[in-house]
């Protein structure tokens, strides 16, 4: 590789994402205006990168003329936004009552055994799989539930989680 080479990858990496914020803004500011539009441009960025990068607070700051506090204010108030990158595959495991009785913690344990996972790293490396656990998902007659972007799982054991690992991959 010469020399140079990955400094120009990353500049354009960046070049891309500005690229790609400022049409997101570009579309959501036709909406709202800039208080109101903050949330949902912030939505948008989460779709399109699966996590807030540190580079689109700074971007819609300036675009938007909202300060850096406010937009962190609402990126940490709401639990669905993440600063951290997140896999394609999004799985949350259900800790509620009923999940937790019915035996959720050894699946969380057998998909974090399998991907290498801890209650510190969240993502796999290769960036496929984020592993979360959630306080209720809403299905307590189905425990114990896990979701895998949103689709629902019921009467999960450790086995079948597993082998829906192998069937995403």
């Amino acid at each position: 590789m010469r020399k140079g080479f990955g400094i120009c990858c990353i500049i354009l990496g960046v070049c891309c994402l500005i690229s790609s914020l400022g049409l997101i803004v570009y579309n959501r500011w036709e909406e709202n205006n800039a208080q109101n539009a903050s949330k949902n441009i912030l939505q948008d960025i989460q779709e399109e990168y699966r996590y807030l990068p540190r580079e689109a607070f700074d971007y819609l700051s300036k675009q938007l003329g909202v300060s850096l506090a406010k937009l962190y204010s609402v990126a940490t108030f709401y639990e669905n936004f993440s600063l951290e990158p997140k896999g394609k595959y999004v799985i949350k495991i259900c800790d509620g009552t009923a999940c937790h009785v019915r035996k959720s913690i050894p699946i969380l344990n057998a998909l974090r055994n399998k991907l290498g996972l801890s209650d510190s790293k969240k993502t796999t490396d290769d960036q496929l799989f984020t592993v979360e656990t959630v306080s209720c998902l809403g299905a307590c007659g189905l425990a114990p539930v896990m979701t895998v972007n949103d689709k629902v799982y019921p009467a999960m054991t450790p086995e079948s989680a597993t082998a829906l690992l192998d069937e995403l991959k």
